[in-house]
C-alpha cells in the first residue's frame, strides 16, 4: 500500500538564514561591521535604495542534482510481518549570485574578496551554524557548497532581472528533498519450498528450498558485497546493497553459513532448511 504524507518543508528559507548568520559573524570577524545580507534581485530599483554596504544572495536557479538522483526505494523493518518502503530522496542544487554593493568600488572588492573567502573556507555547512529545519540530522547529507562556478553568461543573468552589470559568483548549495512517499509490505518471504512429483503418482519425486538471509553491521546496517557461502554444499552466493542474499535449490536439513568481507571481517550462522532464513552481523 502506497501512502504519502508531504513533510512541512521550509530549507530554502532555512539555507538563506544559515547563510545570513554565518557571512555577518565571519565578515564582522574580519573588521567588516555593518553590512547587509540581503536576498533580493538586484535589479535597478532595489540597488538605488541601498544606504548601506551590502552583500546580496540572489537564488536564481533550482534544479535536481541528477549525478545524485536514485531510483532505489529504501527497505526497513517495523516489526514482525510488516515492512516499510521510503523512496529516495531528492537532491537539489541551488544556485545563488553573490554580489557586493558599496559607494566605492575599491571597498566593493575588498568585501566580495572576503565573501569569496568565507564561502570558499566552509565548502561543508557546519552542523553548529545550521537553521529551522536544516537541524538535527533532517538532511540525509552533510551540506555542502561550491563557489565560483558559473552556470551561464552574465549578461543574460543581469538583463533578466532588470540590472546594470556588475562583477558577481556563483555559490550552488545542495540540499535534499524528502518525498514522504511509503510502501507498506506484508512480512517478507525468507523460505521457499517447490516440490515436483510424476503426475501418475503421489510420491514426491524433487524437493527443492530457497532460503535467504541478511548481512548487517554492528549498527543494524546492511552490509553489500558480502560473500556467503554453505561450505559443506559448495554453494556462495554475495549480497545486494540491501545486504540480502539467497540461494536456490538447497536440501533440507540444517547447514553452517559462512561470511567473509573484502577487508576480512567475518561471521558465521547455522541456516535451517526450510525455515525463517538467516542474519549474519559483522
Amino acid at each position: 500500500m502506497l501512502t504519502i504524507n508531504v513533510p512541512l518543508n521550509t530549507m530554502l528559507a532555512d539555507l538563506d538564514e544559515t547563510l545570513r548568520e554565518l557571512l555577518k559573524d565571519e565578515l564582522e570577524r574580519h573588521g567588516f561591521e555593518g553590512v547587509d545580507i540581503e536576498f533580493d534581485a538586484p535589479s535597478r530599483d532595489w540597488s538605488g535604495q541601498l544606504s548601506k554596504p551590502t552583500v546580496n544572495l540572489f537564488l536564481y536557479d533550482l534544479r535536481e542534482a541528477e549525478n545524485f538522483r536514485a531510483s532505489e526505494w529504501t527497505p526497513s523493518s517495523t516489526g514482525p510481518g510488516r515492512r516499510v518502503d521510503t523512496r529516495p530522496p531528492m537532491v537539489m542544487e541551488c544556485s545563488y549570485a553573490v554580489t557586493a554593493w558599496t559607494q566605492a568600488v575599491e571597498d566593493e572588492h575588498r568585501l566580495l574578496s572576503q565573501v569569496l573567502a568565507i564561502l570558499f573556507a566552509y565548502s561543508q555547512l557546519p552542523q553548529e551554524r545550521l537553521n529551522g529545519r536544516l537541524v538535527n540530522g533532517s538532511q540525509p547529507w552533510p551540506i555542502k557548497g561550491r563557489i565560483g562556478q558559473s552556470k551561464g553568461e552574465k549578461a543574460d543573468f543581469w538583463s533578466a532581472v532588470g540590472g546594470q552589470y556588475k562583477v558577481s559568483l556563483d555559490y550552488v548549495v545542495r540540499l535534499s528533498v524528502e518525498s514522504g512517499a511509503r510502501k507498506e509490505r506484508g512480512p517478507e518471504v525468507r523460505t521457499q519450498t517447490i516440490r515436483t512429483q510424476m503426475t501418475d503418482s503421489p510420491r514426491t519425486v524433487l524437493e527443492m528450498h530457497r532460503s535467504t538471509g541478511r548481512v548487517r553491521d554492528k549498527d543494524g546496517n546492511p552490509v553489500p558485497d558480502v560473500w556467503v557461502t554453505l561450505p559443506d554444499l559448495g554453494a556462495w552466493a554475495s549480497s545486494n546493497p540491501q545486504g540480502t542474499f539467497r540461494f536456490d535449490r538447497l536440501p533440507p536439513g540444517l547447514h553452517r553459513l559462512l561470511a567473509r568481507t573484502a577487508d576480512g571481517r567475518e561471521a558465521d550462522a547455522l541456516l535451517e532448511v526450510p525455515g525463517a532464513g538467516a542474519d549474519l552481523e559483522l
